[in-house]
């Protein structure tokens, strides 16, 4: 009972330290039966090259953000259900090593491990933990997933026209097949339901095919950006897009009124996983 009460008072102190961590823009993580498992760092595939990214495991979502402040502080904060995550193991590639492939339904990315031993460890704990939510929670796992975009380096013509990005051509993602696109190839908008409940961009191809389908209402038939290809539900409205931009505004985020804790440490640009589970083993927690 004494180690139980221990457990629970440090695991709480934990889940605060992180809740800090993201000051006052981050939402609030405590639940009575919610338990930190692990943190460190990864390197996420965003639009135009990798970055840094703090996860943290907990037994029912997965937490990660954007790295400011040399690591004390973060932001971006995003919360997923484990329940609706799937995991898919890959070979290393050109740009990272020691990768695999998060997917969600709202948007699916890259990451990457330090290590061979680090990317077994965070993909063996998130499946244990998905696998036990999944169980106490008595409900399937999710089937409907965001499609990974392509990078922007990946393509320096549209893959649809095939004209050159320029300056003043700008690349686009469309939101179901996640080509990099031009402006002009994707100015009609469709609302994808497990991404966004507004009109996102689409290119014309895949706008055919949902009107095709029938899964367009009839002023999504019509509906179209404006010149420079947004409208009131482009992307300042929507989520943020599963690759995150790339400038580096980290630097000049500074919050406020917010001590940060002696468990949120600084570290180089890899920290180690830290497997806080062992912990666990012998103690009764609900959810796990």
């Amino acid at each position: 009972m004494v180690d139980q009460l221990a457990f629970t008072q440090e695991n709480r102190e934990r889940i605060q330290a992180v809740e800090n961590s993201f000051g006052p823009s981050g939402n609030s993580l405590f639940r009575p039966d919610r338990v930190l498992i692990g943190e460190g760092r990864l390197m996420k595939l965003c639009r135009r090259r990798p970055q840094p990214k703090v996860f943290f495991l907990f037994n029912d979502i997965l937490v990660y953000g954007s790295i400011i402040l040399h690591g004390r502080w973060h932001k971006n904060q995003h919360v997923i259900s484990l329940e609706d995550i799937q995991l898919e193991d890959l070979e290393d590639g050109v740009i990272m090593e020691n990768q695999w492939l998060i997917r969600t339904p709202q948007k699916s990315f890259y990451v990457a491990a330090a290590s061979a031993e680090e990317k077994r460890a965070w993909m063996e704990h998130i499946e244990d933990c998905r696998f036990k939510q999944l169980q106490h929670a008595g409900c399937q796992p999710g089937c409907t997933f965001a499609t990974t975009w392509i990078p922007d380096r990946a393509s320096a013509i549209c893959m649809r026209c095939s004209k050159t990005f320029r300056v003043n051509k700008r690349r686009h993602h469309c939101r179901r097949c996640g080509f990099v696109v031009c402006n002009a190839c994707s100015k009609n908008r469709a609302v994808i339901c497990h991404i966004s409940t507004k009109p996102v961009r689409v290119c014309r191809l895949c706008h055919l095919s949902l009107q095709d389908h029938g899964e367009l209402t009839q002023d999504e038939v019509h509906l179209r950006g404006d010149s420079d290809g947004r409208n009131c539900s482009d992307e300042s409205d929507l989520v943020m897009p599963e690759y995150e931009a790339t400038s580096n505004d980290e630097a000049d985020v500074r919050v406020e009124h917010h001590t940060p804790s002696k468990w949120v440490e600084c570290h180089n640009s890899w920290s180690p996983y830290n497997y806080l589970k062992p912990y666990h083993r012998s103690l009764n927690l609900t959810g796990l």
